[in-house]
């Protein structure tokens, strides 16, 4: 597939084309080229001003640069960085019991990347698996979703089914079964078929999927069939967590408690990269010294950051502000796809949405919308061809809402 590229400043082509000549060509941005960012906006390198709606996938749900986490970033840099987990610390126990309150689990295990955080949490399951429950050593399985997404690690692209991803990075790693997203029948078949079963890893909403809400219910029920059948539930919500759906986490829609849950992105306000993964001690006590670590992990700033991080979530409210501005945009979105037949679906919980556009998952047109969006003074990008994912960061305004709509709008209507 190409996409079609506008006539960008000098200052711009200088620097994509360094990133083209120098950089692994790992990916394909939105030809914009940003030198700053606060709140809900980011400037590119010629002053001009962009709403975010994409918000970093999720990781800057506080906004750029939000004061209080970066101060706590800086303030932290300047007394100690990093100690390795050779030593104890004195910022790691506080973030420790911090984050461990703040989620309601006893224990947690702090990491650095979504990707390293969700191979932790299928260790972690492994082995309760083989020292808790009981299963054979090497006969464990875990049941994943199809068309999920949980990083770009070699085990994890075992279980993926998008070949892009997966061609060319084998041979895989064995022990999981694939069933479809949103269909508990199918969940629990697998349960039953055998006694091998260790856990059941998902996301609450598939966001690189395009933002796939599942049926009501449906996590609860995966819960409870999880409980019945001694299986971990393991909920991914790298991005869906931290307020971005209109809870603290997408599975509180359901009153669902994880047996393992996986937290990154916003757990740093985007500042930093941090993840962690909690469970409580039945569970996290099979990890032993030497057994599973990170140089990185736990480090003092990332413990500063993250607690700045949680408070600020806490202090303004971005829950509550989710899912009363999420409710405002979809109404909105809809209310545009019935006077521009370009959007066929509008999806989404809190302030995680998507509009399908009208046409196949190879054309270049969903591409060409996002820079008409752009020209406009928005950035969002596709996500599986056709689908735009609209995630603001959980600060924006009512008002800001409303002129993003007419944006919107405005764009989709260069292309009736």
């Amino acid at each position: 597939m190409t996409h079609t590229t506008e006539k960008l400043s000098s200052k711009s082509e200088v620097l994509i084309e360094k990133e083209n000549k120098y950089g692994a060509h790992n990916y394909h941005p939105l030809p914009v080229v940003l030198d700053r960012g606060e709140g809900v906006y980011v400037w590119d390198v010629d002053g001009k001003k962009y709403y975010d709606f994409l918000s970093a996938y999720s990781a800057v749900n506080q906004g750029h640069c939000h004061p209080k986490i970066v101060g706590a970033m800086v303030k932290q840099a300047q007394t100690l960085t990093l100690t390795s987990r050779a030593f104890y610390n004195d910022q790691l126990g506080v973030y420790e019991e911090y984050v461990t309150k703040y989620f309601g689990f006893d224990k947690v295990l702090p990491m650095n990347t979504g990707a390293e955080a969700v191979e932790t949490a299928l260790k972690l399951c492994r082995k309760w698996a083989y020292e808790v429950k009981g299963i054979p050593e090497d006969q464990a399985q875990i049941i994943v979703c199809e068309n999920n997404f949980h990083g770009r690690t070699t085990t994890i692209i075992s279980f993926s089914n998008d070949e892009t991803a997966r061609k060319s990075f084998g041979p895989f790693t064995a022990g999981f079964i694939k069933i479809p997203y949103d269909d508990i029948e199918a969940l629990e078949n697998v349960l039953k078929s055998t006694k091998n079963i260790a856990g059941f890893l998902v996301e609450p909403i598939q966001g690189e999927a395009g933002v796939y809400v599942p049926t009501e219910g449906y996590l609860a029920k995966a819960k409870a069939l999880c409980e019945q059948h001694n299986a971990l539930f393991i909920a991914d919500e790298v991005q869906t967590g931290i307020a971005r759906t209109g809870k603290l986490l997408a599975v509180h829609h359901e009153n669902v408690q994880p047996d393992i849950l996986i937290l990154g992105k916003a757990i740093s306000g985007g500042v930093y990269p941090i993840s962690a993964v909690l469970a409580n001690d039945t569970i996290m006590n099979v990890i032993k010294p030497g057994q599973h670590g990170s140089t990185f992990g736990g480090n003092p700033v990332a413990a500063a950051v993250a607690i700045a991080a949680l408070e600020v979530v806490r202090e303004e409210n971005l829950a509550e502000n989710a899912e009363r501005l999420g409710i405002l945009l979809r109404k909105g979105l809809n209310e545009i796809a019935e006077r521009n037949p370009l959007i066929t679906l509008v999806r989404g919980k809190g302030l995680l949405n998507a509009i399908v556009i009208n046409c196949g998952e190879d054309s270049d047109l969903a591409w060409d919308i996002c820079l008409r969006f752009r020209d406009y003074g928005l950035l969002a990008k596709p996500t599986h061809g056709n689908k735009i994912r609209l995630a603001p960061p959980l600060v924006i305004t009512e008002v800001q809402i409303q002129e993003c709509l007419t944006i919107i709008e405005k764009a989709l209507n260069d292309f009736k």
